[in-house]
């Protein structure tokens, strides 16, 4: 019995059965049967299905906010904008997707020889609780549009998002077994990869679920994408405008209450500016409100279950017994809910559980470092590589960092956010492969060179 329950105050909301394997087998089947007749459907129509999602999704948008915010806390303003940007999404593949997936002519011995972008098949989704809907609708608006079937094995906490999503699609017209939701335990989605309906797979999430579906669809010899931990470095400098640094640097903290895996974490302050940049920090992260998530008010709502809460502050304390200065919050709170408040800690070391470990949750490391190069060093010094941000007002000085910073997306002055347009991913123990833009789209296509003698 998987169980979702509402983090903000600790009610279940609902239960739902877990799917038996004989059912999960057969849904496989009726999706790759879709997909076969999908895959015929001209790329112009299958874009124009996509504007109805687009639609759906923004005519609905107080409905499917609310959903994301009972289930996993979320507060609603941002609930609305995660609602509008899978409405972007949607209407960037359809309107980008057919020149994406055109025929490239190519130079070669014989009289015509052309690249085609073909669809693989089945494509099995495997998402996360922190973005119920974006998560799924930026693998799946390429996806389907590219001629694949989607199967979706959400986070157990967000199952009326899932399925919600599935609803979605069949109300845009799209065939009834062309998406659909597995509800299932995360110990069955090995099976999923094994199946011989199933011919790819994406997962956003944990480095150990990572590794466990990487190993199982290598062992298949299956394509796979993969988005899993951060802990992105900003890095202000001795230039920097301080000001924007501090708003973007708090902003990009507390986004989604701090569940974020491209949020900002680790900040790493030259010496000029690291006493006046923590004092304005401490004094912006303070007065942020934290609160019911469904207040449009709020900007902290809870921790999304009440383990991650714990898992947070252990890493607090842990870091505070290796000589962490707290200079904000580092206390749970009294009452229901999985409340944590913005919490700083400042003379952040190596060997720190904030150093190293990424942090779901309001809580910010300040680094020092002794002067540029070092704080290049100290960002590189993780086995992350998903974000990462530069502050400064000279922006030669600062393309010229992000260059050598290890990371799949660098924003000089400004957070790091994703972009339909442009794309995502990460390196090192942040996975591989990319999401959105062109590329995303192209990863789960077969790459068809074609000759005519």
């Amino acid at each position: 019995m998987l169980q979702s329950i509402n983090p903000a105050n600790g009610d279940i909301i609902a239960e739902y059965e877990h799917m038996l394997p004989e059912q999960v087998n057969q849904i496989l089947k009726r999706t790759a049967d879709a997909t076969l007749h999908w895959q015929n459907v001209p790329v112009a129509e299958r874009a124009q299905r996509m504007l109805r999602v687009a639609r759906i999704l923004r005519g609905r948008s107080d409905e499917f906010a609310g959903l994301i915010t009972s289930e996993m806390g979320k507060p609603i303003r941002e609930s609305r904008a995660e609602i509008e940007k899978c409405a972007w999404v949607c209407e960037y593949y359809a309107d980008s997707g057919p020149e994406f997936l055109s025929d490239e002519m190519a130079e070669s011995d014989v009289t015509r020889s052309f690249v085609a972008f073909e669809p693989l098949g089945v494509i099995l989704a495997v998402m996360p609780w922190n973005f119920p809907f974006w998560q799924v609708l930026r693998p799946a608006a390429p996806g389907l549009t590219a001629g694949n079937g989607v199967v979706l094995k959400h986070a157990s906490n967000v199952i009326g998002s899932a399925l919600a999503i599935e609803k979605v699609f069949r109300e845009a017209g799209y065939p009834e077994d062309l998406f659909r939701t597995l509800v299932i335990p995360s110990g069955d989605v090995k099976r999923v990869v094994e199946s011989i309906y199933v011919q790819a797979a994406t997962l956003t999430g944990s480095e150990p679920a990572g590794r466990a579906v990487a190993a199982t669809a290598g062992d298949q010899l299956k394509k796979t994408v993969l988005e899993l931990g951060g802990s992105d470095p900003y890095l202000v400098l001795d230039d920097a405008d301080l000001e924007l640094a501090v708003d973007k640097c708090v902003s990009s903290r507390l986004f989604n209450s701090g569940q974020s895996c491209i949020a900002a974490k680790r900040f790493i302050v030259l010496p000029a500016v690291r006493e006046e940049f923590e004092k304005r920090f401490v004094v912006a992260m303070k007065s942020k409100r934290l609160g019911n998530p469904l207040d449009e008010e709020t900007d902290i709502g809870p921790l999304a279950r009440s383990d991650l809460r714990q898992e947070l502050h252990d890493q607090v304390e842990r870091s505070m017994a290796m000589g962490a200065r707290l200079v904000l919050g580092g206390a749970i709170p009294d009452g229901p809910g999985y409340f944590y408040p913005a919490t700083v800690l400042a003379d952040v070391a190596p060997g720190m559980a904030v150093y190293g470990e990424e942090t779901f949750g309001p809580v910010a490391a300040i680094l020092p470092a002794t002067d540029e190069a070092d704080a290049v060093r100290i960002a590189n010094d993780t086995r992350f590589g998903l974000g990462a941000a530069v502050f400064t007002r000279d922006l030669a000085r600062g393309e010229t960092i992000a260059r050598s910073l290890q990371a799949g997306n660098v924003f000089v002055n400004d957070f790091v956010k994703s972009d339909p347009r442009l794309p995502f991913g990460g390196v090192k123990k942040s996975g591989y492969g990319r999401e959105l833009a062109s590329y995303g789209m192209r990863e789960f296509v077969n790459i068809k060179t074609v000759c005519v003698a």
